[in-house]
């Protein structure tokens, strides 16, 4: 995305979100009445105690997950109103995920964990882009490696450039840093807040980490499922 065609408008927007689990006897809150809204290209950190609902969040944001209440906006599109499917196309389209034990396919080299998600959108040119990317993180010299030949901190590089590759409007990364030794740490935070700042990309993080957290422009801090003021 060219930061010239940026605007103040929301990226995201999440309105009353709520997620219950019952359970055989009682029934578990773990969010309750969520709202906030993001503008494109903002950075966001969503921070709180473990078991606050972190996670949660970040998933039913992303649409990987369906809330007990409330809804979700990305990009003025209500998630509520599509099904998986739908979801899923989106989240192609729009959304990139990078998970905190990174997710890479064993199977694949570097080079193809990434070209994975242009060849499933049909891109013309999956492997220029793909190599293009991952030379951007520092990784031209580890393309035909396989997982398992990398370590943390060049594996947590290959989940953002698979991430990053697809161009997406908003990025949500599950305790990016949270395997890592502190100065690998401190290199992968940099490059999201790069990848940020260069492509406009609205960035979601979930982190423990109050020094990375005061990165971003937002904190959204969560007590027992509910968001602080």
């Amino acid at each position: 995305m060219d930061l010239r065609e940026q605007s103040v408008s929301t990226a995201i927007r999440v309105t009353k979100l709520g997620k219950r689990v019952r359970l055989p006897e009682s029934e578990l809150c773990i969010l309750e009445d969520v709202s906030f809204s993001l503008n494109r290209g903002e950075t966001a950190a969503i921070v709180g105690a473990s078991g606050s609902g972190k996670s949660t969040l970040l998933s039913l944001m992303a649409g990987l997950d369906t809330p007990s209440e409330g809804g979700v906006d990305i990009l003025g599109t209500a998630l509520n109103a599509l099904d998986e499917d739908g979801r899923a196309k989106l989240r192609g389209a729009s959304v990139g995920f990078v998970f905190q034990n990174f997710q890479l396919l064993p199977a694949l080299t570097a080079l193809e964990n990434v070209m994975l998600p242009l060849e499933l959108s049909g891109h013309a040119d999956p492997e220029s882009a793909a190599r293009d990317i991952l030379g951007k993180v520092g990784l031209a010299e580890r393309l035909q490696h396989y997982p398992r030949q990398l370590s943390g901190g060049e594996q947590q590089r290959v989940a953002i450039a698979r991430a990053f590759v697809v161009d997406p409007a908003v990025l949500f990364a599950d305790e990016p840093t949270g395997n890592l030794d502190t100065d690998t740490g401190r290199a992968i935070a940099d490059l999201l807040f790069e990848l940020n700042a260069t492509r406009g990309t609205t960035l979601v993080l979930v982190t423990h980490d109050e020094r990375l957290a005061a990165r971003c422009q937002r904190q959204l801090r969560l007590n027992a499922g509910r968001l602080l003021a």
